[in-house]
């Protein structure tokens, strides 16, 4: 498995993780929990060494999810969590932002218990929280540093000017914020920021949350629970109009031999060397098939020929709903 280092912090992991939300949350009703476990030890065996995670998503069974697959490989994995959400009165749900460091001292304990482990290895603030200022959570993230609870910290969905003022308090080890073909912001001004700081990017929905994989047009459906229902991006029409980024992949595919996920995995890895894709999956031929893009070289042609066929075609939907949107406070 080849290794990549996330900017200059030192922390080496896979060249691509494995995102485990959707294992528990999101996209359906949670899997069998046997049967993703067995998945995750899968992956430890093929290389894999970064698994991400989030105390939200569940909430907490995902946590859990992750701290029983890895405990027998503990010393041998990268486990990334996240906090910053607070949890409703009524239990089971989550009601909004909450990053005050007294709020993540308590955050820390459940996940380091949920996760059967004494030390987290990328600790990420899930969101920022226009309430808290930035200083204060690197502080407290600082705090939990040097008591040996947490080796990294993380930024999720955060700005430039955040990152900056984050980064002054607590260097940041990685910044997590979708990136695909398919969402290309973070090249305006993220990565030329990431790599003037020295910060790793792990991109989220690398696969567009599976729209580039080619496997679904504009008559899926999906399970009422699957949060695609509620993105502008996956309704009817906006599918239907966004199959051209779909056929440009799938083109360069045909081209290669190979699948339209391993492309646009490929395309990501060559944006930078500090970049670690984590495509999530609950199958075993899909997590097979995403390791296998890593060894897929794409020349500095075929890169040109998709950049320039992508930037013709016009993205059709927004990524959230406003709803969801204003959680990005960036």
């Amino acid at each position: 498995m080849k290794k990549r280092k996330l900017g200059n912090s030192g922390l080496e992991v896979s060249a691509l993780g494995l995102g485990c939300m959707g294992m528990s949350f999101g996209y359906g009703p949670a899997q069998d929990k046997k049967d993703m476990i067995a998945l995750i030890r899968l992956a430890v065996e093929k290389g894999v060494t970064f698994f991400d995670t989030a105390e939200v998503y569940g909430p907490f069974i995902n946590e859990e999810l992750v701290g029983e697959a890895l405990a027998p490989f503990r010393d041998k994995v990268v486990i990334a969590t996240k906090f910053g959400f607070k949890e409703s009165p009524e239990g089971g749900r989550w009601s909004g932002l909450d990053s005050r460091p007294e709020h993540i001292r308590e955050s820390v304990e459940g996940s380091l218990k949920r996760l059967k482990t004494d030390v987290i290895d990328l600790y990420y603030q899930h969101r920022v929280d226009p309430d808290v200022p930035i200083e204060d959570v690197a502080g407290a993230v600082k705090d939990l540093i040097q008591q040996g609870k947490v080796k990294h910290f993380g930024l999720s969905e955060a700005g430039v000017q955040t990152i900056r003022r984050a980064h002054a308090v607590q260097p940041v080890t990685a910044l997590q914020s979708e990136y695909s073909l398919w969402w290309r912001e973070p090249e305006d001004e993220l990565l030329p920021t990431l790599e003037e700081l020295g910060i790793g990017f792990v991109p989220f929905s690398p696969l567009g949350r599976g729209f580039l994989t080619g496997k679904m047009d504009e008559n899926v459906t999906f399970d009422s629970t699957d949060f695609r229902n509620s993105l502008p991006r996956f309704n009817h029409e906006n599918r239907k109009a966004n199959q051209a980024f779909v056929d440009l992949i799938s083109s360069i595919a045909t081209q290669k031999q190979t699948t339209s996920a391993q492309v646009a995995l490929a395309w990501l890895l060559a944006q930078q060397p500090w970049i670690v894709p984590i495509p999530g999956t609950t199958k075993i031929h899909r997590l097979e098939e995403n390791l296998g893009a890593i060894d897929l070289e794409l020349s500095a042609k075929d890169l040109q020929q998709i950049d320039e066929s992508a930037s013709a075609i016009a993205i059709h939907g927004e990524r959230y709903a406003a709803q969801q949107a204003r959680l990005i406070n960036r």
